[in-house]
């Protein structure tokens, strides 16, 4: 009997663990604590395990909350979709009170973890909270504008953690905002594109011209293009503290490149294959580079 009461135990945490993972959209989550990592060591003169540590738990606090708000002012909306049907809200397995509470304490916890870090990186974190749940959130059933506003909070992990080791704002942080920001456009396009048929039944508006078209791919091309001279820019000297050598450019252009090329297989075949693809390239692309950045720094 103990052994069965504690089976049941298990695999009630278990659940419990599964459904906080998925409200706070975890994979996720963990990305944008990596760019925040990586921010942080490109900024930092001495590294800190302390600060290290309160900026991976208040970037997670940070991300969980935004994606709990979102999923709760989004439940009916997910509710249509194949793909966010069985999230723990419009499959009912977490009510929305729950939902709220864990998003007001992740939110809490989040902004008390950053500023403790510095009052600048509380700040940034709060900004991208209101953003995403705010504005961008509301906007997606309205226009594809949105994509552009969400562009911000998103592209503010990289750049928050040099504000967390520095304390500062400047060229370098703002550069690492930039190539953030404009990569978001092809990865989140791409993915739009791939989605577009679910996401048209909750009346999501996540292309730019609003179809499957070429006037939607050149916007994907441009953008990438734009993301590449940006990542590169730091091997001209002209970024401050943030620098690349001749070696690591090469490598950053070179997964640039490769990207673009992702860009224009979809131009040819304008399918959800190539868009699959491409958007895996930028996920790679993102991790990557911010990778080429931190060892480029330290050899």
């Amino acid at each position: 009997m103990k052994s069965a009461v504690g089976s049941v135990k298990n695999t009630s945490f278990s659940l419990l663990f599964s459904d906080f993972k998925e409200i706070t959209k975890a994979k996720l989550a963990v990305s944008v604590v990596f760019s925040s990592i990586a921010g942080y060591f490109l900024g930092a003169y001495q590294i800190s395990a302390v600060s290290l540590l309160l900026l991976t738990f208040g970037g997670y606090c940070m991300v969980g909350a935004s994606n709990a708000f979102n999923q709760i002012i989004e439940k009916d909306l997910d509710a249509l979709m194949n793909r966010t049907k069985n999230r723990p809200i419009p499959s009912g397995r977490m009510s929305v009170k729950a939902a709220l509470t864990i998003a007001i304490l992740l939110t809490v916890l989040g902004v008390v973890a950053l500023f403790a870090l510095s009052p600048k990186t509380a700040m940034f974190g709060a900004i991208s909270i209101f953003l995403y749940t705010s504005v961008y959130t509301p906007l997606k059933t309205k226009t594809p504008l949105a994509v552009f506003v969400g562009a911000f909070p998103g592209a503010i992990p990289f750049m928050l953690g040099w504000v967390a080791a520095t304390d500062d704002f400047g060229i370098e942080p703002g550069t690492l905002f930039m190539i953030q920001f404009f990569w978001q456009f092809p990865h989140f396009w791409a993915l739009g594109w791939m989605l577009d048929e679910d996401y048209k039944k909750a009346g999501f508006k996540m292309l730019p011209t609003g179809k499957k078209d070429q006037g939607t791919i050149m916007q994907i091309i441009l953008y990438t293009v734009w993301m590449i001279v940006i990542s590169v820019m730091p091997a001209f000297g002209i970024t401050g503290r943030l620098n690349l050598s001749v070696v690591a450019a090469i490598l950053v252009l070179l997964a640039g490149l490769t990207m673009l090329f992702f860009a224009f297989r979809l131009y040819e075949k304008r399918d959800n294959v190539t868009a699959r693809r491409l958007m895996l390239a930028s996920v790679t692309y993102i991790s990557l580079i911010q990778i080429i950045y931190v060892i480029d720094k330290f050899i």
